[in-house]
């Protein structure tokens, strides 16, 4: 009896608050696809010119491809590093010119771990994780914020 007396004041399982809906939440092909967060592992010389995201990211910004993306250290300063963008015919997206000059300030090397979080407005903010697996924390005492009227690379600290 007290089982029945508990389903009847919805709290019982699979039952919400109230008039008796279901608290489950919807099947995932009726939410909507929101990729924020994604990461690349560093297969290959992370100094080549252009790396893929995954194509859920990808798809995530189709119709709205941007020309060049802004990487922003999650904890290195204001600084923007302007990266140009490149879709190919097949619905791949990669970071091009500009990834390079990012991966060398901040020391990216073989079997690292780079997480990406997209902030909208074509900003990603970016931690990198070294070959133990840790993050890598970094500062700059650079207040310049536009990559793009400087060409020398200009080093976050990694502290040790």
């Amino acid at each position: 009896m007290a089982s029945t007396s508990r389903t009847r004041t919805g709290r019982g399982r699979g039952r919400g608050r109230g008039s008796g809906s279901s608290s489950l939440p919807p099947p995932p092909s009726t939410l909507p696809l929101i990729i924020e967060e994604f990461f690349i592992v560093v297969y290959e010389d992370p100094l080549v010119k252009k790396v893929r995201t995954p194509k859920k990211f990808a798809d995530y910004l189709d119709g709205k491809e941007p020309a060049k993306v802004y990487l922003r250290a999650a904890d290195c300063g204001p600084r923007l590093w302007t990266v140009e963008v490149l879709f190919d015919g097949q619905g791949r997206m990669y970071l091009d010119k500009g990834w390079e000059k990012f991966a060398i300030a901040h020391g990216v090397d073989f079997g690292w771990f780079v997480h990406f979080k997209y902030e909208g407005d074509d900003v990603l903010t970016v931690k990198v994780f070294d070959g133990t697996m840790c993050r890598r924390y970094y500062y700059s005492d650079d207040e310049d914020t536009d990559d793009e009227s400087d060409d020398d690379v200009k080093p976050c600290i990694h502290p040790l």
